[in-house]
């Protein structure tokens, strides 16, 4: 008896739209570094509409995968290892977003490129602080049931995404009330996101420690891009903190202003710091880990984001101390994540062709 070929749409999980955030990111990292070079323009723009591009396309195979497949999309939305990935998709609305705002006017125009972008932000923002209740809710209920893995973080981190774009979203409304009520809900964003962020991280550090007491690795092998992950909140956390203060800057009384931008580079100074290192630390693994034959998986997205993250987070920090130094560690991390992208979007459309990597990767 024959069967029937399989829906294209029946798999369709939401890590896809790690694709859309590691290349909205790109195009976020080139379009607000503060120069001149026309090159960073142009990847701006490029890199602007893959993102819209590729956004456009997982949103409408998302949804024929909801609408045709229920079941199978209920299955994977209660299952826990599937359900974190859910803030990828508040985070490739936010990213795609925030490109939108710096890059669009160019082709929209400036009040349809903040219309665009204001309505992603929203959207995000919601399904990124649903995701958030959700796990942590799971969290208290169910924390110690399974070990903590990084990838515990992505449906946490969607509020800080939320709280640095929305730097840009402040600076479009109307002065007084409306604009200090945004600036209020950018900054509880940052703090919840940076709350269950640590908690998570000090889980998984402890998990990692008594897999090494045990004799074990300290987390799978093709775990390991998620080690990527915590390195993204803290590029958006450093980005958040001295773009929401150069905002308020604008519109605050200057001893309420100065506060906040101290606490944006003090904040951007220590955690940077902490960055740097986990930076080089994570990569050595990374490196060994390619070395012995880390397989291709979706998850290898995990490596695109994070380091434009912290090309975002260097920028703004840069801007805040004036500070050519690190500036140009700025462009150093979007010089490298452009090659880092290019690998991981060839070796996911060759693996698509092949075969090896279905839908349900």
């Amino acid at each position: 008896m024959s069967t029937a070929p399989q829906s294209p749409f029946a798999h369709i999980t939401p890590n896809w739209f790690a694709v859309a955030m590691g290349t909205g990111i790109v195009s976020v990292a080139a379009g607000s570094l503060e120069s001149e070079l026309t090159q960073l323009k142009v990847v701006a723009e490029v890199f602007w509409l893959l993102g819209v591009t590729v956004l456009l396309c997982l949103v409408s195979a998302f949804s024929a995968h909801w609408s045709k497949h229920r079941v199978q999309a209920l299955t994977y939305l209660r299952t826990p290892a599937m359900f974190p990935f859910y803030g990828a998709v508040a985070m490739a609305f936010l990213t795609v977003g925030s490109a939108t705002g710096i890059t669009g006017p160019t082709f929209l125009g400036t009040d349809v490129a903040i219309a665009v972008s204001t309505t992603l932000w929203t959207a995000g923002t919601a399904l990124g602080l649903i995701t958030y209740a959700v796990m942590v809710q799971r969290l208290l209920r169910h924390g110690g049931a399974a070990a903590a893995m990084p990838f515990w973080l992505l449906p946490v981190v969607p509020p800080m995404v939320s709280a640095s774009t929305g730097a840009a979203v402040y600076a479009h409304l109307g002065d007084g009330v409306t604009r200090t009520a945004m600036l209020t809900f950018c900054y509880a964003l940052f703090a919840l996101a940076l709350i269950a962020a640590v908690g998570i991280l000090v889980a998984v550090l402890r998990q990692f420690a008594r897999n090494r007491a045990a004799g074990g690795a300290m987390i799978p092998r093709n775990a390991i891009p998620t080690l990527w992950i915590p390195l993204g909140v803290i590029g958006q956390s450093v980005a958040a903190s001295n773009l929401l203060a150069a905002a308020a800057h604008h519109t605050m009384s200057d001893p309420h202003a100065e506060v906040l931008r101290s606490f944006g580079i003090v904040y951007g100074s220590v955690v940077g710091s902490i960055g740097a290192v986990a930076f080089v630390a994570v990569t050595v693994v990374t490196v060994a880990a390619l070395r012995g034959g880390l397989d291709f998986s979706l998850g290898w997205w995990s490596f695109t984001f994070p380091i434009g993250a912290c090309a975002v987070g260097a920028g703004a920090f840069a801007a805040a101390t004036d500070s050519l130094l690190i500036e140009i560690v700025a462009v150093a991390l979007l010089s490298v994540l452009i090659p880092v992208w290019a690998t991981v979007a060839v070796r996911t459309v060759a693996s698509i062709r092949s075969g090896a990597l279905p839908a349900a990767a």
